[in-house]
């Protein structure tokens, strides 16, 4: 198996649709894993979409050294190229004196070699000052290759080009032109999540103009060369052991709530769960003995979720009677009273639409942006039990709940829905702005899967 790691020197270098052209053009000959460095869902979904396999996280903040690896290994298996995509500029992380969180972080841990993409607009020799500056920087760090972008005009490549392999003793595998064509199409990507069955021709449009470009001025066999090739790593059965489901759980999955990590359906099904996947705007609550709501962009269908009073019945329904609900973000959204749009976000006048009614409380969009880690612990008597955990949060809603409302998290870092106050309870439903990683929070799901078993 050959592996590599794509990173940036900043933000908006090109480096997600560099990765996602390169992994679709891999794809067409090899099976492809990738994996997304960072809590995020929206490149992970693309990345999926163009090589028919889950990606899946990797973020050393959140997931300890054992646990990156192990995902790692999870997601290899009957891979040829496993394509790593950074967060941010490579040194990016939650720290400014080390690199946890950071994309080198996970390149040390996992032993891959880097190759940097070069936001190459209006510079040439100090390119090469940019890429030595990132190699002297840790030189733990195995920086192989670059990839220039938004070069223009032969005399650009030329120089940048022989300065950086002059200076850095790296090859550039790619030189990427500035053009218009080029520009709206990355600009575009990001936007919404890419989930199959979907109609996607507009996305798909754009990646066929990104694959071009990059097949036609990046060298993929000299980047390959590139490449650390091993067997593939072993994967270890701790993680996500086999069991026979004797548990059913309904996962809310459709165009309003489709923010999952692909480790969650593994993760449950080595606590015994079967996943039955439930769309809150077009279906009946199905049977089961608990449920999940993912986050998502419940905000675009509000009109629709409030038409689908049946599900909003069930839900609120189910909850009185204390089957286990768990709701991260979206979901929590969807389990408020309502929901209340500014004038200007989805029409010109205020909108108001009805949802679940699970929590006593609305919620209000737009909002100040949080985004972020968060850091904090769960009590005891959650439907997720006692645990020490760390996770993300990243919303534009303000989620307004009765005072009453008792919460099961305390946070340390972050905001949550008040104040450091996260996971509100009521019976024995739990929604928050937290969104965990399911490999890092594997014991609070077993502890949410053992509550449905009651």
């Amino acid at each position: 198996m050959k592996s590599f790691l794509v990173a940036g020197d900043r933000s908006g270098s090109g480096k997600t649709s560099i990765t996602l052209a390169l992994s679709a053009l891999l794809s067409a000959d090899r099976t492809v894993q990738t994996f997304k460095v960072g809590m995020d869902y929206i490149d992970p979904s693309y990345l999926a979409g163009v090589t028919g396999r889950p990606c899946r996280n990797l973020d050393g903040y959140v997931m300890s050294p054992d646990e990156v690896r192990a995902v790692f290994a999870h997601g290899c298996r009957g891979a040829d190229v496993a394509v790593v995509e950074g967060v941010r500029g490579l040194f990016e992380g939650a720290e400014a004196l080390t690199d946890l969180g950071s994309t080198a972080a996970i390149a040390k841990q996992l032993d891959l070699p880097v190759i940097l993409v070069i936001n190459a607009r209006s510079i040439t020799r100090s390119a090469a000052a940019i890429v030595k500056g990132f190699q002297a920087f840790d030189p733990d760090v195995d920086i192989r290759g670059a990839i220039l972008n938004n070069v223009t005009g032969t005399r650009h490549r030329e120089k940048a080009v022989r300065a950086i392999e002059h200076y850095c003793g790296i090859p550039v595998v790619g030189v990427i032109p500035r053009t218009e064509e080029m520009e709206l199409a990355m600009r575009h990507l990001g936007l919404v999540p890419y989930r199959e069955g979907q109609e996607h021709g507009e996305f798909l449009t754009r990646i066929e103009t990104v694959k071009r470009m990059i097949a036609d001025h990046v060298d993929a066999g000299a980047l390959l060369s590139l490449a650390r090739e091993s067997e593939p790593p072993a994967v270890e059965s701790g993680v996500y052991p086999a069991r026979d489901p004797d548990v059913r759980i309904g996962v809310a999955l459709d165009e309003a709530f489709n923010f999952y990590y692909a480790d969650l359906f593994d993760v449950l099904a080595s606590c015994g769960a079967e996943t039955v996947p439930f769309s809150p705007i077009h279906d009946r609550l199905p049977e089961a003995d608990g449920y999940v709501l993912g986050g998502g962009y419940p905000e675009l269908f509000g009109a629709e979720l409030e038409a689908n009073a049946a599900m909003r019945e069930g839900l609120r329904e189910v909850s009185r009677n204390g089957t286990p609900i768990y709701a991260e973000c979206g979901g929590l959204i969807y389990l408020t009273d309502r929901m209340v749009l500014a004038p200007g976000f989805a029409g010109p006048g205020e909108e108001t639409y009805e949802l679940a009614g699970v929590f006593s409380g609305e919620t209000r969009m737009p909002a100040r942006r949080m985004l972020g880690y968060v850091v904090g612990t769960s009590a005891a008597t959650s439907p997720v039990g006692e645990a020490a955990f760390r996770g993300h949060e990243f919303h534009y809603s303000s989620v307004r709940l009765a005072p009453e409302t008792r919460y099961a998290y305390r946070l340390t870092r972050g905001s949550g829905i008040r104040d450091g106050c996260d996971g509100a309870v009521r019976d024995r439903t739990i929604g928050s702005y937290t969104h965990l990683h399911p490999v890092a929070s594997r014991g609070m799901l077993a502890h949410f899967v053992d509550c449905c078993r009651v």
